[in-house]
């Protein structure tokens, strides 16, 4: 296929590239493939980088210029090439990853009169994003919609996946994707050559460059990410689809709003899923008391929201983190087929995988009824034992029958949960919640919704879950001074938001 600019016609200047990736997606790779396409296809070439803080949290920003050897020549002269990207000055942007798009973007090096932005859609959430107490990912639409407006032409596609479908690296998909774009004076076999030339990994390679090149001369879409809340529920899963969970969904449809129903289904789901369908229509028996509480003040004149927030941060404090749960994640066919997927192993081939666990004493009496605890707490022999016991933590090896047989023991303790001590702490801080949130929507419903919000900061299990616990419970009183405060419910906003950044910044190195 012919390029459909001229990219190099202009003896005045370069092409110029600048590639934005993170460590180990590859963007090396990616320089390395463009400057043998450029000097065997009658160009010079010069490439530059320069390196992010480290590998996952910051990227590297990759400069190529390539000039016509036949400008060249004719001239008589050579060129002076430039070592970093100008803004306004740079025709062609690959990015590894989404966000690395909108930083792209964010320094100028995408115009609208002559960038075309080539990106991965995929997300690889950074370090910033991750150690938020709440909901820290950073917004996809903002990013795409950025793309359309900014870029001249901007094309963007799951990389990652096709990388992953085709068993190689993203570094070819990418490479794919801009031979696709027909961008560079440079035809497909020409792109294939290169990749023949550097000899590691090539049939893989192709496959993977064939169905990116593919996927970016197809009509590339500007969908826009739906709200979650605008879609219906999920199905619930195989597990829980039979009929005794049909009266549950009738009830949602029945005793709420319609725009409660999909955070509803979601969060019907995510608590079924964690223990039965009696602990599902426990939650919606939550649910109902708080909904009726909120439409008694005015909970119709603000689209049902306190009933929505609730609806999502009661399935997530109901369905919390303990070790019976992670036992039973990480004995699901699911992740054992991800983990085979990730290293590439065939259908014959072993993967033998390591599982770490460092519960604390607090974790293993947790699993205990409340009585077993109260004859510990009284005898400090049995207690040095658990934590000799426990020691610097313990590693299992899942793939073998001793460990796949711990975890499935821990993960059949689920049958016994609602009588453990963990589970009577969970269920009184969460009423605990509940009720103030209750009282507080008597007399300011935004200070209510904000407080049933808080509970974000809840997450994880073991130090992480006793720190977010900590720090909700702060909330939770400031909540109560605030009652009666003009704009009180902007306040405990500000409040949660500084704590947020306060533990954010304190895990970042």
């Amino acid at each position: 296929m012919s390029a459909v600019r001229t990219l190099g016609a202009d003896p005045k200047r370069p092409i110029t590239i600048a590639i934005l990736a993170m460590g180990g997606q590859g963007g090396g790779v990616l320089v390395d493939w463009i400057v043998d396409l450029a000097t065997h296809n009658g160009y010079l070439a010069q490439a530059t980088s320069v390196a992010g803080v480290a590998q996952r949290t910051g990227a590297t920003i990759y400069y190529i210029e390539l000039y016509a050897q036949a400008h060249i020549a004719a001239s008589g002269k050579t060129p002076v090439l430039a070592q970093m990207p100008v803004p306004g000055e740079v025709d062609i942007v690959i990015a590894s990853e989404l966000m690395e798009a909108g930083r792209a973007m964010q320094r100028g090096l995408v115009t609208s009169d002559r960038t075309t932005l080539i990106t991965s859609s995929h997300r690889d959430y950074a370090t910033l994003e991750k150690v938020n107490p709440g909901n820290g990912i950073a917004d996809t639409n903002a990013v795409l919609s950025a793309g359309v407006l900014h870029a001249k032409r901007f094309l963007h596609e799951d990389m990652q996946a096709i990388a992953t479908q085709h068993r190689s690296a993203l570094s070819a998909a990418l490479f794919g994707a801009l031979a696709g774009a027909a961008e560079l004076p440079f035809d497909d076999a020409a792109y294939e050559d290169t990749i023949s030339r550097a000899g590691i990994g090539v049939e893989a390679s192709l496959r993977c460059f064939q169905a990116g090149l593919q996927a970016t001369r197809q009509p590339v879409t500007h969908d826009i990410v739906q709200d979650p809340m605008a879609t219906a529920p999920r199905p619930l899963p195989a597990r829980a689809a039979r009929a005794s969970v049909e009266p549950l969904r009738a009830r949602i449809e029945k005793e709420f709003p319609v725009e409660c129903h999909a955070m509803l289904g979601e969060g019907l789901q995510r608590v079924m899923e964690f223990q039965d369908i009696a602990y599902g229509n426990d939650y919606l028996n939550r649910m109902d008391s708080l909904h009726r509480h909120s439409l008694s003040h005015g909970g119709a004149e603000h689209a049902h929201l306190a009933t929505v927030e609730a609806a999502r941060w009661l399935a997530v404090a109901m369905a919390y983190d303990d070790v019976i749960r992670v036992a039973d994640l990480k004995t699901r066919w699911q992740r054992t087929q991800r983990l085979r997927e990730e290293v590439g192993a065939a259908a014959d081939e072993v993967v033998g995988s390591v599982e770490f666990f460092h519960p604390r004493l607090e974790e293993i009496e947790g699993l205990m009824p409340a009585s077993w605890n109260r004859v510990i707490n009284r005898l400090p022999v049995v207690k040095q034992g658990l934590k000799a016991l426990i020691g610097d933590g313990k590693r299992l090896r899942s793939h073998t029958v001793f460990g796949h047989v711990v975890l499935h023991a821990l993960a059949g303790l689920r049958r016994f949960r609602r009588h453990s001590q963990r589970h009577a702490v969970e269920t009184a801080h969460l009423t605990h919640w509940l009720d103030t949130a209750k009282t507080l929507i008597e007399g300011d419903y935004a200070l209510a919704v904000e407080v049933i919000r808080c509970r974000r900061l809840v997450k994880g299990y073991s130090d992480t879950h006793a720190r977010g616990s900590s720090k909700f419970d702060r909330l939770m009183q400031a909540a109560k001074g605030l009652a009666g405060n003009e704009n009180a419910a902007a306040q405990l906003v500000a409040l949660r938001k500084k704590i947020e950044y306060e533990a954010a910044v304190a895990k970042v190195p």
